[in-house]
């Protein structure tokens, strides 16, 4: 599955990588219905489509920054795990 999320790094891709690592469009939509990303019609809030503007990389060396309480641009991300860690 590692391969098929790696077609979807790009910005407006939210919805397409997250289907794909969780195997579901339907389970994808789930959970950016709990996190407040997507509305009940499916459709992008606000705060989703702040994050679908994201790359990949972007969107993980945000969690990470927020985890980790440092600035996203002292992160190095590494695109086969989609994580961002300390440089």
């Amino acid at each position: 599955m590692k391969e098929a999320t790696q077609r979807f790094m790009g910005r407006g891709q939210l919805i397409d990588r997250l289907s794909a690592q969780v195997g579901s469009r339907e389970k994808a939509l789930g959970i950016l219905r709990k996190r407040g990303d997507v509305d009940a019609e499916g459709k992008l809030t606000r705060q989703g489509a702040q994050r679908d503007r994201m790359t990949a990389e972007e969107r993980a060396k945000d969690r990470a920054a927020k985890r980790l309480h440092v600035s996203p641009s002292t992160l190095v991300y590494n695109p086969h795990t989609n994580r961002a860690t300390k440089g």
